[in-house]
């Protein structure tokens, strides 16, 4: 994936998060549960990009 594809998505979901929390009204609660679950989704997505997920697959613990 090129760089530049890769930094317009980070900003598009950026962006759409704060249009989420700043427009839609919901309780701090949801709203932090939200923001977590997106910033784990886009960690994961990165390693993924990244090569990094793929290789932790092949590390067994036990």
């Amino acid at each position: 994936m090129p760089l530049i594809n890769l930094v317009i998505t980070l900003i598009v979901v950026g962006v759409l998060l704060w249009l989420v929390n700043r427009f839609i009204p919901m309780q701090s609660n949801i709203k932090s549960i939200l923001n977590g679950v997106v910033v784990i989704a886009v960690v994961l997505w990165l390693l993924n990009v990244f090569g990094i997920f793929h290789s932790m697959s092949r590390i067994h613990i036990g």
